[in-house]
């Protein structure tokens, strides 16, 4: 039987953390990084991620701090 896990998760990560980590996976944006971090460390299927706060891309974070 499949179950349904519905979770909020936050966390801060420097600049470089979060430049290296989008290199390393191959994403753009944070909620595809989440995406590709569960699906190969916890094999979910159907992986929905949607960011309530804070900055989705290298663009939006660089915009929040000038």
């Amino acid at each position: 039987m499949d179950v349904k896990i519905k979770l909020e998760v936050e966390f801060s990560i420097t600049e470089s953390g979060l430049e290296d980590a989008f290199d390393e996976y191959d994403e753009l944006t944070v909620e595809g990084l989440l995406r590709e971090l569960l699906d190969k460390s916890v094999a979910c299927d159907d992986i929905a991620v949607k960011i309530v706060s804070g900055p989705n891309t290298l663009e939006e974070y660089d915009e929040a701090s000038s």
